[in-house]
C-alpha cells in the first residue's frame, strides 16, 4: 500500500521540476494523500479477509 502511494506521488511530481516553497510541497503531498485515502479507503487487499476478524478483535 505504501509503495503504491509512493509510485502515485512520483508520477504526480515528475512533471513538476520544483515547488516554489516548502509549504507548497507540503500542501501538494497532503492533497495527494487525502485523494489516495478517499479512493482506496474501502479497498480490501488480497488475504486480508483471512485475518480481519483477528485484527478487529484486537481493537474492540
Amino acid at each position: 500500500m505504501i509503495e503504491s502511494f509512493n509510485n502515485r506521488l512520483k508520477r504526480k511530481t515528475n512533471p513538476k521540476t520544483e515547488f516554489p516553497t516548502e509549504q507548497s510541497l507540503d500542501t501538494f503531498i497532503g492533497v495527494q494523500a487525502m485523494d489516495y485515502n478517499d479512493r482506496y479507503f474501502n479497498r480490501i487487499h488480497k488475504g486480508f479477509w483471512q485475518v480481519r476478524d483477528t485484527l478487529e478483535s484486537y481493537f474492540d
